[in-house]
């Protein structure tokens, strides 16, 4: 998608840009650069890089990637150390605005910082980086006053660990999303008292292991099936009115209304992939998890556009997210060197969009996969396997994960149990689809109860 921009001339060249410096970013940045890409410039808008994980200070971090277990800053310190041990450039305080193509095939990225105010980058490739962002009240649709005390849980994390503050002393968190979860715990242990997490699925949205160490070992309640109808409080928040819901419909259940003399609501409802930008430059975006629609290489529907991390769907362990985002630096290297530093035949195949026909095989979400990524396999493909991702909708016992291939099963995965609150991974070889890969037009990936 080509748009007229406001300049004619870029402020900066660089071979690639990564967008964001939390644990995607600057694992993609340095993977890119390990692949051979020197010029590679990342943008960041806080003051400092690191992410979402500067400010969760609990462990549980790295047990896949770095086989052992570390704080979110720590984990996030390892990144920033060697990205300073490689000179990796990074531009703090710079805001994107504007991401869009000009008619030569390179990518146009408008900034604006404090210190240096406009800057208009100019890039061979992409990489989105921009992680997720909480969904608010105004999603939710909550009645009741508009008083102080309501506030996502992110907003309470970084006020506790970051600036020393507790947001209030008798609690009620809406949603059972992880970072809720571990919020609990935290403020239980400032001395505040969590009076109830409240859930409108009959299941938590989060780690199994964070309802047990963060509710169960604390005696904190999880209202499954219910729902916040009502809040009350003038100058801030002195109770929240809480329901039943319908298992099948969610709306509240007449009669079964109490209410819960409170000061805070935190919400924990859900985080949703932050891709304004990708939407500028013309990414196609995938209705199930809102992020865009890649392939295995992380390369969305334009050329040169890589996406990875939370921005590309939401993860419930950094670790994935590390692993996803070196794929994607090694493969916008590649891109790079083929479509910009050699122009052999092979180019033209190289700079072609993301699209299901000639040039790739759809991945098919059937019955109980929700969220899979990627969405497309290309043909061409050369990697030994590839890692599929998905979440299943609802809870599973003793449930099989299968692959289908032209009528044919080639996966069949037994699992004791699955939960919409964790990721599930299928690795598939590539030996296994090569024979029919010429004339194959989908995968299909699906669950299927004993």
């Amino acid at each position: 998608m080509i748009k007229n921009h406001v300049a004619t001339q870029a402020d900066t060249i660089a071979d690639l840009i990564v967008i964001g410096a939390g644990p995607a970013g600057l694992a993609a940045a340095l993977s890119a650069k390990e692949a051979g890409c020197e010029d590679v410039i990342v943008l960041e808008r806080d003051n400092y890089p690191g992410g979402i994980l500067q400010q969760c200070i609990h462990n549980g971090f790295g047990l896949h990637y770095f086989h052992e277990e570390l704080t979110g800053p720590e984990y996030a310190a390892r990144f920033v150390k060697k990205a300073e041990s490689s000179n990796l450039d990074i531009r703090c305080t710079t805001m994107v605005i504007d991401l869009s193509v000009d008619e030569d095939g390179k990518h146009l990225i408008t900034t604006v910082s404090p210190d240096h105010g406009l800057i208009i980058f100019k890039a061979s490739a992409v990489i989105l980086a921009m992680g997720c962002r909480e969904r608010p009240r105004g999603a939710l649709g909550i009645p009741g006053s508009r008083c102080a005390g309501i506030m996502t849980t992110g907003t309470a994390q970084r006020l506790v660990n970051r600036e020393g503050l507790v947001p209030g002393h008798r609690i009620v968190i809406l949603g059972s999303g992880d970072i809720g979860l571990i919020m609990a715990r935290r403020l239980t242990y400032e001395g505040a008292k969590v009076i109830a997490c409240v859930e409108i699925m009959p299941y938590s949205s989060g780690l199994t292991r964070n309802v047990v160490q963060c509710l169960q070992d604390y005696d904190i309640p999880l209202m499954l099936n219910h729902t916040v109808v009502d809040i009350e409080g003038r100058e801030r928040v002195t109770a929240v009115i809480v329901a039943a819901v319908d298992p099948k419909t969610k709306k509240p259940i007449s009669g079964t209304e109490q209410k819960i003399d409170c000061d805070t609501l935190l919400l924990s409802v859900g985080l949703i992939p932050e891709n304004e930008l990708s939407r500028q430059a013309g990414v196609v975006i995938d209705n199930a998890t809102q992020g865009p629609e890649v392939d295995q290489n992380m390369s969305t529907s334009i050329p040169g556009i890589f996406a990875c991390g939370n921005v590309l769907h939401v993860h419930d362990l950094v670790d994935y997210v590390t692993i996803e985002s070196e794929a994607a630096g090694q493969a916008a290297a590649e891109y790079i060197r083929r479509c910009f530093r050699k122009q052999t035949e092979e180019t033209e195949a190289a700079v072609q969009p993301l699209q299901e026909g000639a040039g790739s095989i759809l991945f098919r979400a059937g019955s109980g996969v929700r969220g899979l990524v990627p969405q497309y396999l290309q043909r061409n493909c050369s990697d030994k396997y590839v890692m599929i991702y998905f979440r299943p909708d609802k809870i599973y016992r003793q449930a099989h994960v299968k692959v289908l291939l032209e009528e044919k099963v080639i996966i069949d995965q037994k699992k004791k149990i699955m939960t919409p609150g964790e990721m599930v991974t299928v690795r598939l070889p590539i030996e296994s689809v090569h024979k029919q890969i010429d004339k194959l037009e989908a995968i299909k990936i699906f669950i299927e109860e004993e």
